[in-house]
């Protein structure tokens, strides 16, 4: 009402002109040049907001990098990262990126392994494994299209409600044109109702075009109406001046951004506000504000070749160092000379640390990422196929040598009783020379073996030395110091000091001799009571410091401390992964108390172990 009021006022001219208005509030020139230079950022009229526009090439190299240099195990790491997020659907598309890499990881491994098992002589159809990794990797998929999926809903719920405001911002601006009360502020009204429009929420995108437009026509029409009225409309050429003038600022320091790909993504955000709250200003600075602009934008715009050009030599390094490895890995599987077992460990280590390099090393031009990444492949498979081919022949050696070791023991197994030392000594001397020149046997039956052969030759030579020193020997004396040592050894406490004790008391059973074959059970009965008063102490028998101790019993004692040592450091190493599965463990956390407990007791005890082995490689205990 009051505006058809204010229209009384208003001459014959002026009506016809207000009809004839273009929708637009630009002029044709000026939009024409808007639509020309402004699509290099994809800004048309009407603009979707900023948060809806993904900038092409920042998202494209974001994922050609998550595609080339990441391992399976970071893969893994950072899609539990974003299933971690509060909203985790909203990286859809990175954590598909992820998901596609892990599982091509996995496939790869899983062929890797069916190539080892179809070299070694097996049957194809009968090859089965299931990656380690790959349950967790299918728990991640299923939480997270969990996730994905209430997302959705949540988004689909809150574009609802951005709709209704935004129809209702429409409805507003409508009647500040057609409806206004008398004594409103325009000015301020407006000013509010652009600022409410640009901060509200994003709806669905079949829902934005039309809401756009409709938005905009009838901002178009109210500053038709503004046209009419010239204190409103300097007011508002005025403000948008200013806000042309803020953006033309802001845009020529965009020129001097070192991060190329960050000046654009903000070059196209300052398009939008230029197209939504700079327009329109006074005819006599349309022209010029916007040739100001433009020229900045084309500028920036230009250094887009810096971006491609930093891009391609930084892929092409790239694939430079990923074939300098490919030929590493190459010259390994083909040795100039016989390689031997030494070999072979030594190469193994070496294309472990090239894989892991690879797969560090950035992206490569796309056109060639798939014929660099098989032929990579290829280079591994053959590598594997090579050296299983030299452990394969190795068997039947190893199975030759096993047969020659087996007959060593059962030769000194017939003579370990022989007395007849003349014979017998040299014999078993020359067994344990022709033990150390035969080969490497399987890996399983290397301990077996070898407790074989030394249990014969220590009974054959404990013989040798009982009968050749039993006249000097007092054997009821050393029973009897024996007998005294264990009564003391049982009046042992767990009192401060008491380990100090068994060690002393252990040392001096260690110095006393034989004892007559009928009382040698008491040596059964010491040992009992050892352990009995180790274990009120809380310590191992392998971690007490002793003398006395023959050459035998040293280097049986440090292959049971390297075997201990072995089982710790396994222990160890399975619960600390155990640990890697939750998120950010700590001592803090009440589950995982007791785990990092037994890691530190456990490190602590191989420690020990780890100084006794020394001090018994280094000549004694100490």
């Amino acid at each position: 009402m009051a505006f058809l009021l204010f229209l009384k006022d208003i001459n014959a001219t002026h009506i016809i002109r207000f009809a004839m208005i273009t929708e637009n509030n630009l002029s044709e020139n000026e939009e024409n040049k808007i639509s020309n230079e402004v699509s290099l950022e994809e800004t048309s009229e009407n603009a979707v907001p900023q948060e809806e526009i993904a900038p092409e090439d920042d998202t494209e190299h974001t994922e050609e990098h998550l595609d080339a240099d990441i391992n399976l195990s970071d893969a893994l790491k950072e899609m539990e990262k974003i299933i971690n997020t509060p909203n985790a659907g909203e990286d859809f598309r990175k954590f598909n990126v992820l998901k596609d890499k892990a599982s091509h990881l996995i496939h790869d491994e899983v062929e890797d392994k069916k190539h080892e098992y179809v070299d070694a002589g097996n049957a194809p159809e009968n090859f089965s494994y299931e990656h380690p990794s790959q349950a967790k990797f299918s728990a991640l998929v299923n939480i997270f299209r969990e996730k994905h999926d209430n997302y959705q809903k949540g988004q689909e719920e809150e574009q609802k409600k951005n709709l209704d405001h935004r129809q209702n911002i429409i409805e507003r601006l409508k009647n500040l044109y057609t409806n206004s009360e008398p004594g409103t502020n325009l000015f301020k009204s407006i000013r509010e109702i652009k600022e409410e429009w640009s901060k509200a929420g994003q709806v669905a995108k079949s829902e934005f075009r039309i809401l756009n437009n409709n938005y905009f026509h009838h901002l178009n029409q109210f500053y038709q109406m503004l046209d009419l009225n010239k204190e409103f409309l300097e007011q508002e050429y005025s403000h948008n001046l200013e806000k042309r003038q803020h953006i033309i600022a802001r845009a020529k320091e965009l020129e001097n951004e070192p991060v190329i790909q960050k000046a654009l993504n903000e070059l196209q955000y300052l398009h939008k506000l230029w197209k939504e709250e700079a327009e329109p200003v006074a005819e006599e600075f349309r022209e010029k504000t916007w040739e100001e602009f433009k020229e900045i934008s084309n500028k920036i715009h230009e250094r887009k070749s810096e971006l491609s050009a930093a891009i391609e030599a930084e892929q092409a390094t790239n694939l430079e160092k990923k074939n300098q490895i490919i030929a590493e890995i190459k010259k390994l599987s083909e040795p100039d000379e016989n390689p031997n077992h030494t070999y072979w460990q030594n190469a193994i280590r070496r294309v472990e640390d090239l894989r892991s390099e690879f797969l560090k090393t950035g992206s490569v031009p796309r056109k060639l990422s798939n014929q660099n990444w098989n032929e990579f492949k290829t280079t591994l498979r053959s590598f594997n196929t090579t050296k299983n081919t030299y452990y394969k022949s190795l068997k039947g050696s190893q199975q030759a040598n096993l047969e020659e070791k087996l007959k060593l023991i059962q030769t000194a197994k017939d003579n370990m009783n022989s007395e007849e030392w003349d014979i017998a000594v040299p014999l078993f001397k020359k067994l344990q020379e022709d033990w150390k020149k035969v080969g490497h046997v399987p890996k399983s039956m290397t301990n077996k073996i070898w407790d074989e052969f030394r249990d014969a030759c220590n009974t054959f030579f404990n013989n040798y030395r009982e009968k050749s020193n039993a006249s000097t020997d007092n054997w009821k004396e050393n029973y009897k110091h024996k007998k005294e040592i264990l009564e003391e050894l049982k009046t042992v406490s767990n009192d401060e000091g008491s380990i100090e004790k068994i060690e002393a008391i252990k040392t001096a059973w260690n110095n006393i001799g034989k004892v007559p074959r009928d009382k040698i059970s008491i040596n059964t009965e010491f040992n009992k009571a050892l352990r009995e008063k180790l274990k009120l102490n809380k310590i191992n028998e392998l971690e007490l410091k002793e003398e006395g101790l023959s050459e035998n019993q040293l280097t049986d004692k440090a292959r049971k401390i390297k075997s201990q040592i072995s089982d710790l450091e396994s222990e160890i190493v399975k619960l600390e992964n155990n640990l890697a599965f939750f998120k950010n463990p700590s001592r803090e956390n009440l589950m995982l108390k007791d785990t990092f407990d037994s890691i530190d007791e456990k490190k602590a005890h191989l420690e020990t172990l780890k100084q006794n082995l020394h001090s018994i490689i280094a000549g004694g205990e100490q």
